[in-house]
């Protein structure tokens, strides 16, 4: 049986999947990834049967059917549209949409609706590249393709843990430098999975990048690197950006001052990036998110473009995406300042889609970026909002205040796969097909689009996003206009517009793709656009030639006026938030697959020792994080991978996975003056240590969460049958003949529940497993901090078994039995843990990956736990470290 052929729905990779017996894997012949996937793809198949899926449609916490579901949005979006505006109404998308589903969006609400306020949770990630895109080349273009990865000689990689977000790339480019001993440059001010395989790390002071590049042109400018003939041909602008630049950046002195970076190690960069001219920079949110985001990015357009560096094999800067499809969502105009197919709000742009889509009101304005539309809804200025796809009550910054605007709102729409932070918010709830189920395009970071192709029927009455637009279309009175019977049909007019009067001037054309009949769309292979009508189709790469899509033809460097924001006020550590090696976003998907959260099963805040040591903050004690938005406590993990004066902590967690809630409750609602994009990197916080009393660990068959009292901290994560958390509490324990009562509570046992316990008063030790008819339910450990935590490891795997007396006595009493714990997961795709890493390469004297790859798996998929794999082999007695 030939497989069928689908794409990951993660990361801007676009990796390629084939399904073989329903369940998913690597596709060898997808080009982007050639059979390779990361930890989360690898457990795609985990996915498809996860508990808790949204069945039917939801309107005001009664269940109901579809026609009712979708009159009621339509008749209170046609009352508002004509009692307060066609700015009342706006629609917050997704860059997990398929691009059909986003085209029919911004249709019916640039063209129909009448109003730009739809924007995307790409305006998180990718805005700033947007903008700078447009400054320097006149359109959203990524000039590169992949095999740039495979023929550089430098890759400088800015603001980017590639190996833990992008591992698949990551992994092609160490595949690159072993065959041609291509270089690299890690610039982030933490010391990551990705900085530990470099050969140079520049822990940057956070939001100095323009600086640092500034100073990168000046030193090219100086040095005769710049190529004069393509600048006086082909770019303008030069004389500006360099003088502003030299403003910025004078001397290394005064770089080194904004970087806080060695004069040495700068001065190593530029030397390094002046004489190679096979370079490619690769840059993904550590440049975007900033309120400074766009000038980072024409900061480095502006060393390529004067260097002739774009657009030639092993040369040019890339923006490594961070959804997987947030390129196909910019294609059809998903944020609120784009028109579709890569046109703007010119008169004449605006007045030509109108004609294509026969639009009775077609917006003219650019309508509310993120941040402003949830101010919108804070204000009443929004009046009915529907959330597609996204969870922004965890993920947007100010997240508290996120939720009180919607709160207010008289009118919230969701519709997602799965119940959310967001969906706790609905007016109504639409279930929506998920991934396995939807049939459509994507396009990735080099710009090929990609098909994905439904392999399993939608569970219940789940639909997918373009239908749910559709109908409301059609009951607002635009049936004919919205007349699809499916994908195909919406691609080939998406297609067609981006051909639409379209006479070179705009590079995003695809109409080669306008008329593909129904079996040509089904057997789409991967294509980079453009594919005109015409016939042409752009080599891998783009601009080489010096032609650029600006009024004069001309590429544009940009002058920049600033080198870093300021630190915030009163407060002495800059927060940075992103993303844990096998989570994605905000874990409606990955947090319910137990492998997923083996290796970082809890949030935390990184520290680094100075910073810990300063204010008595342990290695995995409580925190406490505050700012001016709120607060959030979590555990603390010390690393000197930190620079002094900054603090990390990872953007997943929600309510459904901790007390304390997203961690974006936390982050300020700054925003990039020209982008929009909001700035997640810098907000000033400060931190102290929390006062533990005890902590626990509690297993339970079920899922449902603990009856908790306040004063406890907890966070929960998936085991095979059941669900882990831990818990600390800040005050005292009750007496000890109280503690039972305190057991059977937490552990959510019923009154007819045997309850067996193991207690040592002495040392605040307190042991219980919770029994229903001789069958483990619910075990919990409780004892003070310092006391070394008991592994629950064979809990978890006794989970609903039979338990005799003898078995009760060992687990109790901590006595392991016949299996030994694994420790620390290390390598998700293979569970590998980390006490069995270091038993195998001691025993046998292993000191490579490669040998321990060969001995247990680890490390050899997607290879994102390679540097966590050598730091280990470190470890072992008798090894040194493998060079990265």
């Amino acid at each position: 049986m030939t497989p069928l052929r689908t794409t990951c729905p993660y990361c801007g990779v676009g990796c390629g999947v084939s399904i073989v017996d329903g369940r998913p894997q690597g596709d060898i012949d997808h080009p982007a990834n050639a059979g390779r996937l990361c930890s989360k793809g690898a457990a795609l198949g985990e996915t498809l049967d996860l508990p808790g899926r949204l069945l039917r449609p939801v309107v005001h916490g009664r269940e109901t059917g579809w026609d009712e579901a979708l009159d009621v949005i339509a008749a209170a979006f046609t009352r508002i549209r004509e009692t307060a505006g066609p700015d009342a109404i706006a629609l917050y998308v997704s860059g997990q949409f398929l691009t059909e589903d986003y085209y029919v969006a911004n249709k019916l609400m640039k063209g129909f609706i009448g109003s730009t306020n739809i924007d995307t949770n790409s305006r998180l990630c990718m805005s700033s590249s947007v903008a700078g895109h447009v400054r320097a080349f006149g359109e959203d273009v990524v000039p590169g393709c992949y095999e740039d990865l495979d023929e550089a000689d430098l890759a400088v990689l800015v603001g980017s843990n590639m190996a833990w977000c992008h591992p698949v790339l990551h992994q092609r480019l160490m595949a690159a430098r072993d065959a041609r001993g291509t270089q690299i440059v890690a610039i982030d001010p933490r010391r990551t999975a990705t900085a530990t395989a470099a050969d140079l790390h520049l822990p940057v002071k956070p939001g100095a990048d323009v600086a640092l590049f500034s100073g990168l042109l000046v030193h090219l400018a100086d040095t005769g690197q710049v190529d004069r003939d393509w600048i006086d041909a082909h770019v303008s602008g030069f004389d500006e950006a360099l003088a502003a630049a030299q403003r910025i950046a004078p001397d290394l002195a005064a770089v080194a001052a904004s970087t806080d970076l060695p004069s040495k190690d700068i001065e190593a960069f530029y030397h390094l990036f002046a004489r190679t001219r096979r370079s490619v920079t690769l840059y993904s949110q550590g440049v975007n998110q900033s309120v400074a985001g766009a000038d980072k990015v024409n900061a480095i357009l502006n060393c390529h473009l004067a260097t002739a560096r774009i657009g030639r094999p092993g040369m040019g800067p890339f923006s490594l995406t961070g959804q997987p499809n947030a390129m196909g969502g910019r294609e059809v105009g998903g944020l609120a300042n784009q028109l579709a197919a890569h046109m703007s709000f010119t008169s004449e742009d605006t007045e030509r889609v109108g004609r294509f889509w026969n639009a009775p009101r077609m917006a003219t304005r650019p309508g509310y970026t993120a941040v402003d539309l949830f101010r919108a809804v804070e204000d009443g200025r929004v009046q009915a909002v529907w959330i597609a796809a996204t969870n922004p009550a965890v993920s947007m910054p100010d997240a508290g205040r996120v939720r009180e605007a919607l709160a207010r709102c008289p009118l919230v729409i969701v519709s997602d796969a799965w119940p959310t932070d967001t969906t706790e918010f609905a007016d109504v709830i639409l279930p929506a097909a998920s991934w396995a189920e939807k049939d459509g395009t994507v396009t990735n970071s080099e710009r090929r689009i990609s098909r994905q192709r439904a392999f399993r029927p939608a569970p219940g009455e789940a639909k997918p996003d373009w239908w749910m637009f559709a109908e409301v279309a059609r009951r607002m009175g635009w049936a004919g206009q919205f007349a699809y019977d499916g994908p195909a049909d919406i691609f080939r007019e998406h297609a067609a517009l981006s051909a639409f009067e379209n006479d070179g001037s705009r590079l995003f054309d695809i109409g080669g793709l306008a008329d593909l009949d129904a079996r040509g769309y089904a057997c789409l292979e991967p294509i980079r656009w453009p594919c005109r009508r015409d016939g042409f189709s752009a080599s891998a790469r783009l601009f080489a030639g010096g032609t650029f899509p600006t009024a004069d033809g001309r590429g544009r460097m940009v002058p920049l006026a600033s080198a870093s924001p300021g630190q915030q006020k009163g407060r002495s550590l800059t927060l940075n938030t992103g993303r844990v090696r096998d989570q994605w976003h905000t874990m409606t998907r990955t947090g319910l697959v137990p492998r997923l959260m083996a290796h970082t099963p809890g949030p935390s805040l990184t520290i680094c020792p100075a910073d810990a040591e300063a204010r008595g903050i342990v290695d995995g004690g409580l925190v406490r994080i505050e700012s001016e938005q709120g607060s959030v406590v979590l555990r603390a993990v010390v690393d000197d991978g930190l620079r002094p004066g900054d603090v990390f902590a990872p953007m997943h967690w929600s309510d459904q996975f901790c007390s304390s809630g997203p961690v974006d409750r936390l982050v300020h609602p700054l925003t990039d003056p020209v982008s929009g994009q909001p700035d997640l990197k810098g907000t000033g916080v400060e931190v102290y240590a929390e006062a533990e009393a005890w902590r626990g660990l509690l297993v339970r068959r079920h899922g449902s969460a603990p009856t908790l009292q306040d004063g406890v901290y907890w966070s929960c994560s998936p085991i095979d049958g059941g669900r882990r958390w831990e818990l600390s509490g800040t005050a005292p324990l009750p007496e000890a003949a109280d503690i039972a009562a305190l057991a059977r509570r937490l552990m959510g046992l019923p009154d007819e529940a045997e309850l067996a316990s193991y207690t040592d008063t002495r040392k605040s030790v307190f042991r219980f497993a919770g029994l229903l008819e001789g069958t483990l339910d619910a075990c919990l450990f409780i004892a003070v901090p310092g006391t070394p935590p008991p592994d629950t490891a064979r809990a978890e795997r006794l989970l609903g078994q039979e338990v005799d007396g003898p078995a009760r006595l060992s687990l109790l009493a901590g006595l392991e039995g016949a299996a030994r714990p694994a420790g620390k997961t290390v390598c998700s795709c293979f569970s590998v843990g980390e006490a069995e890493i270091l038993e195998v390469a001691t025993a046998r004297g292993i000191r490579t990956t490669a040998q321990l790859g060969d001995a247990l798996g680890a490390g050899t998929n997607c290879g994102s736990c390679l540097p966590e794999l050598r730091k280990l082999l470190g470890n072992c007695a008798g090894s040194r470290p493998e060079a990265a």
